[in-house]
């Protein structure tokens, strides 16, 4: 992980900065897909984090979370309608099969501390991710995605020293 802090600087450093910057995105990303009609997409629940403040952010938005297995707290986990448990690669397109309104907002915390297999599996998440779009999502992910149809926004302003990318489809 390169990211805009330093090289040298502890893991709990590290993390504060990555939280802050994760929430300073999260936070912009309300905003502005606040009249956009459509769901949350969390890729990656991880701890759960990221969907509790999505779900006390947006409280009137639908969250639909994805990931391998389930490592949140009791209190983080999403009820069965709303959580898919498998491979993204598998997932997602089985998703946008069934459930035909495009996604407001994707958040893609699918990162490790493997940059070569997060490299490949950003450059085969992004053209799922964006089978789920529409005009005006934004994509929010902790790994650098390329896609001919998605415009890189700038960070906000109190986001942490931490490498995060936001995109907006169209």
């Amino acid at each position: 992980m390169s990211g805009r802090l330093a090289s040298g600087a502890n893991r709990l450093d590290r993390m504060i900065e990555r939280l802050l910057t994760q929430r300073a995105c999260l936070r912009f990303a309300a905003g502005a897909i606040r009249t956009l009609p459509g769901p949350v997409l969390e890729l990656g629940l991880g701890k759960g984090r990221t969907y509790d403040y999505l779900r006390r952010e947006m409280p009137d938005r639908e969250i639909i979370a994805f990931d391998k297995e389930v490592h949140a707290t009791p209190d983080c986990i999403p009820d069965a309608a709303h959580l898919i448990l498998g491979d993204f690669l598998e997932t997602l397109p089985a998703f946008a099969k069934r459930h035909p309104p495009p996604a407001a907002l994707v958040h893609a915390d699918i990162g490790s501390e493997k940059p070569e297999r997060d490299r490949r599996l950003a450059a085969a998440v992004a053209p799922l991710i964006n089978t789920l779009s529409q005009n005006g999502t934004i994509v929010i992910a902790d790994r650098a995605m390329r896609n001919a149809h998605w415009q890189s926004l700038p960070l906000p302003d109190d986001a942490g020293q931490w490498d995060y990318f936001i995109y907006r489809v169209g």
